[in-house]
């Protein structure tokens, strides 16, 4: 059998972008059956991925420990084909027939357009999702049908979080559009806490929020009318999903990870990209941005980029 094995990031959000050229790949060799190693946080971004017939999920350890493992795990396969997109030189030591290794670290222009030059696609391929049937019908459990307002109140670090009282003002402002509000966050405390003043100050929200699998996140985003949150994992997942997404930018850089998707937009912070605190970003630029995507989205077609 043609095995291929992809080894992309341990984050959410760089794993999330990745998935564009993986589905590349699958449709370049329909015949090829893939092993994704990626980060726990990650590993569910592939569950229902009929052809990812395994996941190495790779947790950090002290002295590069890791990659020992990963090699060890993978040294009796002999494999068609090793694309590593963190560029690590364990490509270089498995027996393969080719090999694709995209050089590690930051550089200038978006990540997502990055991934696709390094293996040769003219088009950047676009994120994508995979669902389950059981995760959608969980989905449809979840979240009726509605115009709904998907939040993302939360980030990795506080210096992407808008401050939760402007999301508030956001989701009554954007009332007049008949959407309702629902709250999305990650698992743990952490996140919890972040998003817990954003409930508070809007009873009516759904809270859906918490240790769910990404594929059924996937699924209520695509539920939902719009996504406007942070720069974060859920963000790029929201825009893979095929929702319209608005993220919101001050210290990261929007140049590098913008959403992307058909109706995925974002707007910054004013100041250096770069350094710009997100505290400069007033509600009515967030607002006009927002209402600009929902006309946009009235006149186009759904794309869901999901199976």
């Amino acid at each position: 059998m043609m095995r291929i094995l992809f080894i992309t990031s341990n984050r959410l959000g760089d794993a999330v972008i990745s998935t564009g050229v993986l589905e590349a790949l699958q449709k370049r060799y329909p015949a090829a059956m893939f092993t994704v190693v990626c980060g726990p946080v990650a590993a569910g971004l592939f569950e229902a991925d009929p052809r990812c017939e395994r996941i190495i999920t790779m947790e950090k350890r002290r002295h590069d420990r890791h990659w020992i493992d990963l090699w060890r795990a993978c040294c009796r396969t002999r494999w068609f084909m090793v694309v590593d997109l963190r560029g690590s030189l364990i490509g270089l030591t498995l027996r393969a027939r080719r090999r694709i290794i995209v050089r590690g670290g930051r550089r200038p222009g978006r990540r997502v357009e990055q991934l696709g030059e390094a293996l040769g696609y003219r088009r950047t391929p676009m994120p994508r999702v995979w669902i389950s049937e059981a995760q959608r019908a969980e989905a449809v459990a979840a979240l009726p049908e509605g115009r709904w307002l998907a939040l993302g109140p939360t980030a990795n670090w506080d210096g992407k979080i808008w401050p939760p009282e402007r999301f508030v003002e956001l989701a009554q402002a954007l009332r007049a559009e008949n959407l309702r509000p629902v709250v999305f966050y990650g698992p743990g405390e952490g996140e919890r806490t972040r998003a817990e003043s954003v409930l508070k100050a809007l009873p009516e929200a759904l809270d859906l929020g918490g240790d769910r699998s990404l594929g059924e996140v996937a699924a209520l985003l695509q539920r939902c009318t719009l996504f406007v949150g942070n720069d974060s994992g859920l963000m790029h997942l929201a825009a893979a999903a095929g929702t319209p997404t608005l993220g919101l930018f001050g210290p990261s850089r929007a140049s590098e990870y913008a959403p992307a998707g058909r109706l995925a937009r974002f707007v910054e912070a004013p100041g250096p990209e770069g350094h710009a605190p997100i505290e400069g970003l007033g509600v009515a630029a967030v607002l006009k941005a927002a209402k600009e995507i929902l006309r946009e989205k009235d006149v186009c077609v759904p794309d869901r980029r999901s199976d």
